[in-house]
């Protein structure tokens, strides 16, 4: 192991011929920097092998900034969550940004953990998904001035900016689809009745009974359903009950696929019509294909990230609430009417 000493900013500076604030702007890309000096720099970067050290704090600039961001999403492994992960990054990349990211897992103790490992590492903005109505850090993040987005949820009562699915739309569009084909008995599965986004789903959901005139004693709701396997068994015991149900909406992706699963287990597929919120991996190769209410977590990220970029730029304006719609893709599962 060498023992070396550390290349510093001050030798890369002596050697480019440059002062240390100038081999600071052109190493975090900052304008105003003549191209043949940024070409000198750089070449003294490479020559003495020159890497920035950040337990030193060299990666802030000359405003206090450190280029980095957090992400905090639902789980890293769920897809909706990859596409805003993606999003953000991609935007992020664009302009030589670091991205923090972690999963909430729907846990309100890891949320509030991430948030204060983010503000230790003084990332530059935030983009935010809350497994609380009122988070506890947001006095925090305006006393420090850090811009924060939430996504898919939108805390209530919290004077920043937001961007969801319309998830009231697209559950009642879904739910009349069924009905339009004939559906009365219409099971509703749904994620946590603590989150918002189980909540909104069930509302639209109950929205389209209510103006199809349907009593609500016809329908079937299972609530708190947090995976693919708790989905999986709940809809096997209604397929298996004296009045199962003729159609199925559920309303989280791993939800579906707890369904699709159950439905073929059980061999109803091609009887009992499906309709879920959110699209799944594969989808479409199914028989019958699955029909979806799509979200768009990609535009939702790229949005979110616009967001944060303007309020550190210095957009002071109110507070946003940005809903993007979502789009009911028929596929077979959605169109089945009942025997």
């Amino acid at each position: 192991m060498s023992n070396s000493p550390r290349v510093t900013m001050k030798q890369v500076a002596a050697l480019a011929g440059v002062g240390i604030k100038t081999v600071s702007r052109v190493l975090n890309n900052e304008p105003n920097v003549a191209p043949e000096t940024a070409d000198r720099v750089n070449a003294a970067v490479r020559a003495l092998d020159y890497h920035l050290d950040l337990q030193a704090g060299s990666l802030r600039r000359m405003d206090g900034r450190t280029r980095t961001l957090g992400l905090l999403v639902g789980s890293v492994d769920n897809p909706f969550s990859g596409a805003i992960h993606r999003a953000v990054e991609d935007a992020a990349v664009e302009r030589g940004i670091a991205v923090f990211a972690s999963s909430l897992d729907d846990d309100p103790r890891r949320e509030e953990s991430a948030v204060r490992a983010f503000l230790q590492r003084r990332v530059d903005g935030l983009v935010l998904t809350t497994a609380r109505p009122r988070p506890d850090y947001v006095t925090t993040l305006g006393d420090r001035g850090i811009p924060a987005v939430f996504v898919d949820r939108r805390p209530i009562d919290v004077e920043l900016d937001s961007v969801t699915s319309d998830n009231r739309e697209g559950a009642a569009k879904a739910t009349a689809h069924l009905i339009a084909r004939g559906h009365r008995r219409i099971a509703l599965l749904a994620d946590r009745s603590d989150l918002q986004t189980a909540h909104e789903r069930r509302e639209g959901f109950l929205e389209a009974i209510g103006q199809a005139g349907i009593p609500t004693s016809e329908t079937l709701t299972v609530m708190d359903l947090h995976d693919a396997a708790s989905a999986e068994e709940a809809t096997a015991r209604l397929l298996t009950g004296p009045d199962r149900p003729t159609a199925v909406f559920s309303a989280q992706n791993l939800v579906t696929v707890g369904a699709v699963h159950a439905l073929r287990a059980a061999g109803l597929q091609h009887s009992v019509a499906l309709i879920g919120f959110d699209d799944i991996p594969l989808a479409d190769l199914l028989e019958p294909g699955v029909t979806v209410v799509a979200q768009h977590p990609y535009e939702i990220g790229r949005v979110a990230i616009e967001h944060v970029f303007a309020r550190l730029e210095g957009d002071s304006g109110p507070a946003r609430h940005t809903v993007i719609p979502t789009t009911l893709i028929p596929r077979g599962s959605g169109e089945i009417r009942p025997s």
